[in-house]
């Protein structure tokens, strides 16, 4: 069985690749997009994305993608639409990025510009980021880190809280939704105006017991005990517009989440728990000419942990605070040229079960783009130099693109990588190793985009990508009683993904059918360790393949979707000698929307799991079988 899944696979993404050599030209509304950068294309509030990342694959999500997971994680919508495999270690529980085979913590997350990924643990949580916290999602595959900043290997994920001066977005929103296992969830939003000053105030809260069945080593049904979740983020936005070229605005955003952790199958029973607590305030100034752009950005991140076990006695708690500063100017200079200078400042600390630690960032950076006047060529070019704990280093990258015709654009990137060992990896006790090297080497990556107008009323967009990585001194975690990092290996990954998406509409009737899919090698091509079992080995938990088919049809107020994930067989242990097998999800979608003058009202109701399949993400972490979600919505105008 999973051999015939593997075959369909292959012959998916075979078929995937054919329509790229047969033209291509309109840019397709109201759907996800792989977008090819040029100058002319503005796809994200932060200038380094629409200026100066040319030769980057950039997946934005359209206002509809975001609607439909309104109610959902971040962690939800990246792995349903996208080729990015999410571990998951359970139904709403801690979820991580691995991009094109990168590890957790070489994937960077940004919210209005700013790293906050867990200064400690150098990882971001994407189960615990509600999207009706955000406005705009982008996602950067591959490198970027002379733009983004060192840690940035796989991709980053960029969140926006969106504009506030924004024309015609709703004035009140609110939604609701309650599903299998006592779930539910609500959010609301409200958009006030008092003169030049701008309130919005977003909050979420979620609850859920989690107690679904599911069949233990001997194969017999057990419920998911001791698996209750609850989560609350509240999220207040200040804007002011003294003028129509200046722009301020303050965040404050506080999130806390509480969750049991329920036993694995190995285990007959748990009392674990871990609570987190973020408090995250943000401020920014923006000033924007015909030609020019100055801003600033100040942040403050505390971040606070804490895992008990009363079964055997351990009780750790952390706290980590980051303190965030950036500076920058962009100009045109003429019709072809742009220069951009900014710097960033980054401090982290560690408090809790061990000695206080610190780490400084500071760096200098400059990017420049040069586009010909027919929007044909594109050259980006961007040096950052990084001072990290008073070792320096120089991140430079290089992107181009061009378009060969009306229907065929190419792209091309190359980059320097670089990630320095978080204060976890550092200072952790027991356990830390302070001598850990940083993991550095470089990152290629080249694909195409095409697009099609098939007839009056039917659109394809088809997008293929193929990288090659090489990350040297990789850091692995080894040990009995205690683990300790090693810097143990040179890993390189390569691959190849598609996106397409075809589009159709005719009068009150539409469909949306995407495919996405994936394929990667991430090997292992060097060891310190004689005789490493590792060697040409996958990375653990990077499937080789994965594949992604959405379904979407509307006629007058009525929606249809259907979801299709395929996630090949995960190995759990660096010589190969385990592995998670292969799963398949299904999932549906019926809802409706209606309209008056100043109101819309959607109903939304989905089956997820329809065949009721089996599954691991993570090792020993059974996920649930078939469930359901209904949902309501209201927003005003």
């Amino acid at each position: 069985m999973q051999g015939g899944r593997y075959i369909i696979f292959l012959s998916s993404t075979l078929f995937l690749l054919l329509p790229g050599f047969f033209g291509v030209a309109q840019n397709l509304t109201d759907t996800l997009q792989a977008v090819e950068v040029s100058s002319e294309k503005l796809i994200a509030p932060d200038d380094k994305l629409n200026y100066f990342s040319s030769g980057q694959k950039i997946t934005a999500f359209d206002s509809a993608t975001l609607q439909q997971y309104r109610l959902q994680a971040t962690a939800q919508l990246l792995s349903q639409q996208t080729p990015v495999f999410v571990k998951s270690y359970g139904f709403n529980g801690l979820a991580t990025l691995n991009i094109r085979g990168s590890s957790a913590a070489q994937s960077l997350l940004l919210w209005n510009g700013v790293p906050i990924n867990n200064a400690a643990l150098g990882i971001a949580d994407v189960s615990s980021l509600p999207v009706a916290l955000f406005d705009q999602v982008q996602l950067v595959y591959g490198s970027s880190s002379s733009l983004m900043g060192s840690g940035n290997v796989g991709g980053a994920l960029l969140l926006s809280s969106g504009d506030l001066f924004r024309k015609a977005v709703p004035k009140w929103e609110l939604g609701i939704g309650t599903g299998s296992f006592g779930q539910f969830q609500a959010a609301a939003k409200t958009l006030l105006q008092k003169g030049k000053l701008r309130f919005a105030t977003t909050g979420f809260v979620q609850t859920a017991q989690n107690n679904f069945e599911f069949r233990n080593y001997y194969d017999e049904h057990q419920h998911n005990d001791h698996a209750h979740l609850k989560g609350v983020s509240l999220q207040q936005q200040i804007g002011f517009a003294p003028n129509n070229k200046d722009k301020l605005r303050l965040i404050g955003w506080y999130q806390y989440y509480d969750r049991q952790i329920p036993a694995a199958r190995f285990e007959s029973y748990s009392e674990k728990q871990r609570r987190d607590a973020s408090w995250r305030i943000f401020g920014d100034w923006n000033r924007r000419t015909d030609h020019q752009h100055s801003y600033l950005r100040l942040a403050f991140i505390q971040d606070f942990f804490r895992y008990d076990d009363d079964t055997i006695g351990v009780h750790s708690s952390n706290r980590t605070t980051q303190l965030f500063f950036e500076a920058g100017w962009q100009r045109s200079l003429g019709l072809r040229h742009r220069l951009l200078l900014f710097t960033p400042v980054n401090i982290s600390w560690m408090e809790g079960d061990t000695l206080p630690h610190q780490q400084g960032r500071y760096g200098l950076a400059a990017a420049y783009h040069y586009h010909d006047l027919r929007n044909k060529f594109s050259l980006s070019l961007s040096l950052r130099e990084e001072l990290i704990q008073a070792q320096s280093v120089f991140l430079p990258g290089v992107g181009v693109s061009y378009r060969m015709t009306k229907l065929v654009g190419l792209r091309a990137g190359w980059q320097r990588t670089y990630r320095a060992p978080t204060l976890n990896e550092l200072y952790y006790r027991p356990g830390g190793n302070e001598d850990l090297e940083p993991e550095q080497g470089w990152s290629l990556d080249v694909g195409y985009t095409a697009d099609l107008k098939l007839s009056q009323h039917l659109s394809l967009r088809h997008d293929v990508s193929v990288y090659d990585r090489v990350i040297n001194n990789w850091i692995i975690w080894m040990g009995g009683a205690i683990w300790t990092p090693h810097n143990l290996a040179t890993v390189e990954s390569r691959g190849v993904e598609t996106e397409n998406i075809l589009a159709g509409q005719w009068q009150n009737t539409g469909c949306q059918l995407s495919a996405n899919a994936g394929y990667t090698v991430a090997h292992t091509t060097a060891s310190i360790i004689p005789n490493d079992g590792s060697l040409g080995k996958q990375i653990p938990y990077t499937p080789y393949g994965n594949l992604r088919l959405n379904a979407r049809f509307h006629y007058r107020n009525f929606i249809e979707g259907y979801h299709f994930s395929y996630v090949g067989k995960r190995f759990i242990n660096t010589d190969g000698s385990g592995a998670i097998p292969a799963y398949q999800i299904s999932n549906v979608e019926l809802g409706y929307s209606l309209r008056f003058d100043h109101d819309q009202f959607n109903l939304s109701a989905q089956l997820n799991n329809v065949f009721d399949e089996q599954y691991e993400v993570v090792n020993a972490r059974p996920m649930p079988g078939r469930n359901w979600m209904l949902s309501l919505s209201w927003k005003h105008f």
